[in-house]
């Protein structure tokens, strides 16, 4: 294949620039030594960064939890794409936040932000041209700012209210060139941030859940036994006199693998299974004559209505059982479910 300039293009499809080339043969030694090199360069400076916290950071978490608004964050290039996942976090946390792309902030987007909100900007150097021009109208404004800056005198950090040190010893990438160390220390101090947010604020799992119905957390947290299981006809009951031939038939008609056994006034007396039906035909049992009375398990497990999901599937796992009675709060039977109920909920 010849590139535009009629030059047959290198094999191995090198890149146009000369200065660059390409050993197309992994060294496995070096390429580790690189990767553990990297990750020990980035722990240390999470580490070290850790060791710097002090009053400032304390100061920047009151500011945002006596502020009425946003937590706006800014950031151009790598600290952008940083503080794109910052605000994600702050806002599935509690914490109500957003990201304004600064370059777009000159141009429009800073009608987004009032002075009820506070700014949250991101620059390694402090010095980035988009950030520092919006630096005077946000005092005007009387915004609260907190920066995160590696410079204690850059511009962003003398018009901040707070400064979050993130500074680096050097950066994990070979020319200490590339944001490496840097960005992965802003980024775990945006998540110390959003982890102080979310206690003080008393957030709890069940909150987190309601941001996230979608996911598994969200399924697990929000879903209450009554959303999965059977009720009305569906539930398996047979009386006490029932012979064991009804019951089996209300079994498979009902297809929980269990049934109810009431008593005369209608509350729990037993439950019987396919695998009772088992254990009883093994030893050899006489079928023929007996009811329910005789071959059901009294008081059985039972789960409460307003329970949720995933606490019926520890109780079935615990046990070892997979069907549960669903009662309500008066202890009366209201449903019942098994871990196929569960399975296609997607809680288990």
């Amino acid at each position: 294949m010849e590139n535009p300039g009629g030059q047959p293009r290198p094999p191995g499809g090198l890149a146009d620039n000369p200065a660059m080339t390409l050993n197309r043969f992994v060294q496995p030694e070096r390429a580790l030594a690189l990767a553990r090199e990297t990750l020990h360069t980035e722990a240390q400076a999470v580490a070290a960064a850790a060791e710097r916290l002090g009053g400032a950071f304390v100061q920047a978490v009151q500011l945002v939890l006596s502020g009425s608004g946003r937590v706006v964050v800014m950031g151009m290039g790598k600290s952008g794409h940083v503080g794109r996942k910052m605000a994600a976090t702050l806002a599935s946390t509690g914490t109500p936040a957003m990201f304004v792309h600064p370059a777009e902030a000159s141009h429009g987007d800073l009608g987004m932000i009032t002075a009820d909100d506070v700014v949250l900007a991101i620059s390694n150097s402090g010095e980035s041209d988009e950030l520092t021009v919006l630096l005077p109208v946000l005092k005007r404004m009387k915004v609260p700012l907190i920066a995160m800056t590696a410079r204690a005198d850059s511009t962003l950090a003398r018009h901040a209210d707070w400064v979050l040190d993130t500074s680096v010893a050097k950066e994990a990438c070979p020319h200490n060139l590339a944001p490496t160390a840097s960005t992965t220390v802003q980024m775990a101090m945006g998540d110390a941030l959003a982890v102080a947010l979310l206690d003080a604020r008393g957030f709890r799992p069940e909150d987190f859940a309601r941001s996230h119905p979608g996911g598994t957390l969200g399924r697990k947290l929000l879903t209450h036994v009554r959303d999965v299981m059977r009720s009305g006809d569906a539930v398996p009951t047979v009386p006490l006199t029932a012979s064991v031939t009804d019951l089996m038939r209300e079994i498979s008609a009902k297809g929980l693998g269990a049934s109810a056994v009431l008593d005369d006034e209608g509350g729990i007396a037993g439950i019987f299974t396919d695998g009772d039906l088992r254990r009883l035909i093994e030893q050899g049992t006489d079928l023929r004559t007996a009811i329910a009375r005789d071959v059901m398990r009294p008081r059985p497990r039972t789960v409460q209505e307003d329970a949720l999901a995933v606490e019926a599937a520890d109780l079935m796992e615990a046990h070892r059982i997979s069907s549960v009675l669903v009662v309500n709060a008066q202890g009366r039977l209201c449903g019942a479910l098994n871990t196929h109920d569960l399975m296609r909920a997607k809680v288990i």
